[in-house]
């Protein structure tokens, strides 16, 4: 028997004040797969995003995450779902290395030290380790951030244009640890502007916009994005 999807959506409606954002949205997300969002900025990418994490009640259609309602309060939803969508949601009283350290605890890891300096190495934080958020730099608190997302265990990860403010060097390495994400069986849904990170990383992507949405090939949503994006 095929496995069920671990996302899907079936003519979804986000909006806020019941006012839709963007024309429906259908896709699904397998295991192992990684599903980008494109469109124009205030297209309705972020707010799609925020419903599939639980942060926001769908104002019409279906959608189910690991065949099941999204309920955000729910331990089983938390544990397997890991996200990075705002760039303020860290703990302003904890170093860089005690919030990694405290989100790896929380959530049972292993031999937390060790991976956490291994993620503080990898998003360059590692001479940043005892500073506060405050003092780092907007790229700086991004990495943080996605080294937060990582270092957590999850089948889930939803990132909202992980490449902001990352430089080149940073946006390979970032590319590289998704396509290790999906190689592990983890699926990934992300909004994205860049073009490079889309066709690293993606099997396909949906298209979101007022008038209609739309599932594209890789390679076309690349072209769509460098056009949308000059």
């Amino acid at each position: 028997m095929p496995k069920k999807p671990v996302i899907r959506a079936q003519d979804l409606i986000v909006g806020y004040g019941g006012a839709p954002v963007c024309a429906p949205v259908t896709f699904t997300l397998a295991s192992g797969k990684v599903l980008a969002l494109v469109g124009a900025n205030g297209s309705g990418k972020s707010t799609v995003l925020r419903a599939v994490i639980g942060l926001l009640e769908p104002a019409g259609g279906t959608l189910r995450v690991f065949d099941n309602p999204v309920d955000e309060r729910d331990v089983a939803f938390r544990t397997k779902v890991a996200s990075v969508l705002d760039d303020d949601a860290y703990f302003p009283a904890l170093t860089v290395s005690e919030h990694l350290y405290l989100t790896a605890r929380g959530h049972g890891v292993h031999g937390a030290q060790e991976v956490v300096a291994g993620l503080l190495a990898e998003f360059g934080l590692t001479d940043h380790a005892r500073s506060l958020p405050v003092a780092l730099s907007s790229g700086q608190r991004r990495r943080l951030l996605l080294a937060a997302g990582f270092v957590r265990p999850r089948s889930l990860l939803v990132l909202d244009e992980p490449e902001q403010r990352l430089d080149r060097a940073m946006r390979d390495r970032l590319a590289a640890r998704i396509v290790a994400e999906k190689a592990a069986g983890g699926s990934v849904l992300l909004a994205t502007h860049d073009p490079d990170l889309l066709r690293a990383v993606a099997d396909r992507a949906v298209h979101v916009a007022d008038d209609v949405t739309r599932l594209l090939p890789t390679d076309q949503a690349a072209d769509l994005i460098s056009r949308e994006n000059p």
